[in-house]
């Protein structure tokens, strides 16, 4: 008999396969995972004055992605102890139990061979190899020894959350040069502001943990200092695309109003700091990262 005939019965079904799978789609961060695809395509359009080759833009993608998705499942399995006990991370599926240990290391490594296997047949080993690597840095070097060792872990590991223009890039020129170079030095400067911020308004979370971030183990005037600097700094990086002549005017005033909104929200906060603002400061700065780089795409083609 056809199930259509049984809307309940449909109803049920679609409930048991969300049921099954949506905890596994969870572990990925996948809101985190498109922001990286989307860094790694906009690398992939500004490495050719033409167009992309479109299977090199699907398997790059979807290897890029796939490797990040599987670090941050790893980095769920590890740390879900950890976030069982802290109110922005219990309802994770790892942490409450949803998926179990092997299970979600199981996952993890499944979409890791899946997403290393389509970056070697259709894509090129550079890429594969570095996608590798910032999947090592991220999954072992930052979980596992940076963040529970060292209030500079976002700075250090940021390196990993920094590469994906850079492996868009290498995905279709087989190659590193200056200008992935400076979309990696841009992300990985945006990386400890975006994060302090959120820290300053989880930051009993953190105590309760027991992990050293930097309003934990310096305070909060210190670190909304910090992210004063570091988004001054960030301004500046963010002049060399047009500096280096990889872009046009058309970045540059975007990269300037989009700095300038930035800088406002990070003076007001060391000057008059509360969590609301924190947290329109973490809210903005996820907006910048997607606008400038867009920014950056559309000043290539026009």
């Amino acid at each position: 008999m056809d199930l259509s005939e049984h809307p309940t019965r449909n109803a049920a079904a679609t409930t048991s396969w969300a049921q099954t799978f949506r905890p596994y789609l969870d572990l990925t961060k996948p809101r985190i995972v498109m922001l990286a695809a989307f860094c790694a395509v906009i690398g992939m359009f500004l490495a050719t004055p033409g167009m992309v080759p479109w299977p090199t833009l699907i398997f790059g993608t979807a290897g890029i992605a796939l490797l990040a998705a599987a670090g941050f499942a790893f980095n769920s399995a590890i740390e879900r102890g950890i976030d069982a006990r802290m109110s922005r991370t219990r309802a994770r599926p790892a942490a409450r139990g949803e998926v179990s240990l092997p299970a979600t290391l199981l996952f993890a490594w499944t979409l890791g061979w899946i997403g290393a296997a389509l970056l070697w047949a259709w894509v090129n080993p550079l890429t594969m190899w570095l996608t590798i690597a910032t999947f090592f840095g991220y999954a072992v070097v930052y979980t596992m020894v940076l963040k529970p060792l060292t209030p500079q872990n976002i700075v250090i590991g940021g390196a990993s959350g920094a590469m994906p223009p850079l492996l868009g890039w290498t995905a279709v020129a087989n190659g590193v040069s200056a200008e992935p170079l400076v979309l990696f030095l841009i992300i990985f400067v945006w990386t400890p502001p975006h994060f302090w911020a959120l820290a300053l308004y989880r930051i009993d979370d953190y105590r309760r943990v027991g992990l050293p971030m930097l309003p934990v183990t310096h305070g909060s005037d210190y670190t909304r200092l910090n992210i004063l600097l570091y988004t001054l700094l960030l301004f500046a990086t963010t002049l060399l695309p047009y500096l280096i002549r990889m872009s046009g005017p058309l970045y540059l005033l975007a990269a300037i109003a989009l700095g300038a909104v930035f800088l406002q929200y990070a003076w007001r906060l060391w000057r008059n700091y509360s969590d609301a603002l924190a947290r329109r400061t973490f809210g903005y700065s996820i907006f910048y990262l997607a606008a400038l780089f867009g920014a950056l795409l559309l000043d290539h083609y026009l």
